[in-house]
């Protein structure tokens, strides 16, 4: 009964929408702030070195499996209509419609975000944020500002990575194991796979998830409690908050694309 008493939940409810209306106010600083990292290129450069280099290894070879799984299951279940010469369509219009911006945004928040969230963390645990401020330094533009751009032009970048490493697994797969004729496989993929709807289309999605992936791992590394458990549990919250913000996204964004 304690546990349902008028006063906690009231009090629950107004630290939510303190949490709710503090990351609205980072998030609108960081796009405001989008413009000043801009002009600060050499940060921007060295956190899409950080993220993105070392996030490709991951990607690479995610992607070349994914293919190879794609391939074998889409060749068995085109084989049961005659369809088998479809299969490079299938490949290309699934890792770019769908699995390549929505499992590299997975991935990205499990390696890149969390690295972000700790980063951020121990900064705030170690009082160089609260340093910067004392020297009349905004950390939201030094430190959050660039990192939040720097992921927002690394997704697209990793996503097209996905796809390509992606569709060569297909093509290993289709091709050089099960026998396909290559020339069916690339004709029917230049032909049925549209830029602006197909290619395009990913492309918003993994901008859009660079977005949500980068601000969720930022935020939760600017509001963990400056304790190696409170770090710790910030790193947890992202994984967790940014996963299940891609799926989230992912649904909204398919429902509007192919409504339109």
């Amino acid at each position: 009964m304690n546990a349902l008493h008028p006063a906690r939940v009231g009090r629950a409810v107004r630290l939510q929408l303190a949490s709710i209306g503090r990351g609205t106010r980072l998030f609108g600083r960081l796009l405001w702030l989008m413009g000043a990292a801009m002009r600060r290129p050499s940060l921007v450069r060295d956190q899409i070195h950080f993220l993105g280099n070392h996030s490709l290894a991951i990607i690479g070879v995610s992607g070349l499996f994914v293919g190879f799984v794609l391939s074998l299951q889409g060749y068995y279940t085109l084989q049961r209509y005659g369809a088998t010469e479809a299969l490079g369509l299938l490949v290309a219009l699934s890792l770019m419609r769908e699995l390549g911006p929505v499992v590299t945004a997975l991935l990205f928040a499990g390696r890149a975000g969390t690295s972000l969230t700790a980063e951020i963390g121990l900064m705030k645990a170690g009082e160089q944020l609260s340093a910067m401020e004392m020297m009349a330094v905004d950390p939201v533009r030094r430190v959050l500002a660039p990192r939040f751009l720097a992921g927002v032009i690394t997704m697209p970048l990793l996503a097209a990575v996905f796809s390509a490493v992606g569709v060569i697994g297909g093509w290993v797969v289709g091709v050089l194991l099960i026998g396909l004729d290559p020339g069916a496989f690339w004709s029917q993929m230049q032909g049925g796979v549209d830029v602006w709807a197909d290619v395009g289309n990913g492309v918003i999605k993994s901008v859009v998830f660079g977005f949500a992936v980068t601000f969720v791992a930022l935020l939760q590394g600017f509001e963990a409690h400056p304790t190696p458990e409170g770090v710790s549990r910030a790193t947890t919250r992202t994984v967790v908050v940014a996963s299940l913000t891609v799926l989230a996204l992912d649904f909204v964004l398919t429902a509007m694309m192919f409504s339109i």
